[in-house]
């Protein structure tokens, strides 16, 4: 806030951090500034702001230049009045004759000067030990108004001294008594204005309560000013802090991201660990230990027959599925397609696999096609493969069918996969112990099916045969 005398123009504060003397007449409550050093005057901040904000603007130029315009306020505050008092004390005397002043005022204006620079050379140094509002500071601010109102009727040039009442009045006075001080400063101020104190007839009153009533007008006009300013000071630091919290937010938040990402990514690779360990066990079960199974079959056949033609031939067919069962072992390390996919479309191989599995086990086994065939994913056709491997061996072991029958139909959205046999059949809802020999049937195919988002129902009674249905996505091949 512009203050009379200062060429800062409308401001608020002091350069120290301290609100303008005006904000009490407009803002009583408003606590005063503290008298002397002040411990936040460094930083132009509050002390409860500057544990916030100093660490983070120490170093910025901004900060620098604050503290550079605090030191020059404390300068002021240290020998304006002194400055101020010799300004009016040089215009007093240059015009003395003007005023009418004549020796026996002098002398008394000496004496007056000189208390004045005594009391300011006390105040320099008490000023370092009483920071803050206090008694001390209030007597001094009185004192020195006292000094300059008398200096001011002995000659209004004097009102140099007098205008430092307008500095000082919250750093040195109380709180109730910052209204009584700005007041009693422009007591003076308006005498000198209005031609010197007393002010002489009617007309000089007249000028003298005009003048007085501009002087605290403006102090009432520059307060409500200020109290904008620091509004708008006092939101803005707000908003900083709001911004701060909402970074630190963001940041925890990111540091929680990070962890959970980290937390994830490990969860992720102990799912593909697993989820690899039971394709793996589901590729043995359904390839090599089937494989081998049939092996097994053929080379029992062998070794009870005493034709020679007949065990060549089942000895043939067990050399074929070893053959076999290794390209499968092979193919299920590296995850890649059945070794009957690998040059023929799913419905050939589907076609010779059921073909092969009649030769081998001697039961009717007749394969279906419904629709327009094309190629799928490579995943779902070995899924489809391998569900109908399972069913046939699930048949062969345990159903003593006499005829079976697989249909392949190629639908609007979907493939469905059809086991149907005659055999003994069994209860669904009964649960199966697991077995060395198996165990991984239908909850691997049912696996299988819900891997490639879609499903497997099994229908089946005792004595009424077994259907298995597998209903799978149609997703053509990309390549």
């Amino acid at each position: 806030m512009a203050r009379p005398g200062t060429p800062d123009g409308p401001d608020t504060t002091t350069a120290s951090g301290e609100p303008s003397a005006r904000d009490a007449i407009s803002a009583p409550g408003r606590p005063p500034a503290p008298n002397g050093p002040d411990p936040a005057a460094d930083t132009g901040r509050s002390p409860a702001r500057d544990t916030t904000h100093t660490a983070t603007n120490a170093s910025t130029p901004a900060t620098a230049s604050t503290t550079l315009i605090t030191e020059r306020w404390e300068l002021f505050h240290r020998w304006g009045p002194l400055a101020l008092l010799a300004v009016g004390s040089l215009l007093s005397a240059a015009t003395a004759d003007l005023v009418g002043m004549g020796w026996d005022a002098w002398a008394l204006a000496a004496g007056l000067i000189v208390a004045a620079v005594g009391l300011q050379v006390w105040w320099i140094g008490a000023a370092r030990s009483r920071p803050g509002p206090s008694r001390s500071g209030g007597a001094y601010y009185f004192l020195r108004w006292a000094l300059a109102f008398t200096l001011s009727w002995l000659n209004p040039f004097f009102v140099f001294y007098a205008v430092t009442g307008y500095f000082g009045a919250e750093r040195l006075l109380k709180h109730r008594l910052v209204p009584v001080g700005l007041f009693v400063t422009a007591v003076t101020m308006a005498g000198a204005q209005a031609g010197g104190l007393p002010p002489q007839g009617r007309i000089g009153w007249v000028v003298f309560g005009a003048m007085l009533g501009v002087n605290v007008g403006l102090l009432t006009v520059f307060a409500h000013i200020a109290n904008k300013e620091e509004e708008r000071t006092r939101f803005q630091e707000r908003t900083i802090d709001q911004l701060e919290a909402a970074n630190a937010a963001l940041q925890q938040a990111l540091d929680e991201n990070a962890a959970l990402h980290a937390q994830l990514l490990l969860q992720a690779r102990e799912a593909g660990v697993a989820d690899e360990r039971r394709r793996l066990a589901a590729e043995i079960h359904d390839t090599i230990a089937q494989g081998l199974t049939g092996i097994i079959a053929q080379l029992q056949v062998v070794a009870n027959t005493p034709d020679r033609r007949l065990a060549r031939e089942h000895l043939d067919r067990a050399t074929d599925l070893a053959r076999h069962s290794l390209g499968e072992a092979r193919r299920s390390v590296h995850n890649l397609a059945p070794v009957a996919l690998e040059h023929d479309s799913l419905p050939k191989a589907l076609g010779k696999t059921v073909a092969e599995w009649g030769d081998r086990t001697g039961v009717r086994a007749d394969f279906t096609v419904t629709g327009t065939d094309g190629p799928l994913h490579e995943e779902i056709e070995a899924t489809l493969l391998r569900v109908v491997e399972e069913a046939l061996s699930n048949a062969a072991r345990h159903a003593a069918a006499t005829r079976v029958g697989v249909t392949l139909s190629y639908m609007a959205g979907e493939v469905t996969l059809d086991i149907r046999d005659d055999g003994r059949g069994f209860d669904p809802l009964a649960r199966t112990a697991r077995t060395r020999a198996g165990g991984f049937g239908l909850a691997g195919m049912r696996a299988r099916a819900e891997r490639i988002a879609g499903t497997l129902t099994v229908e089946s009674e005792p004595g009424g045969g077994t259907a298995v249905s597998a209903r799978v996505p149609l997703v053509g091949d990309e390549h």
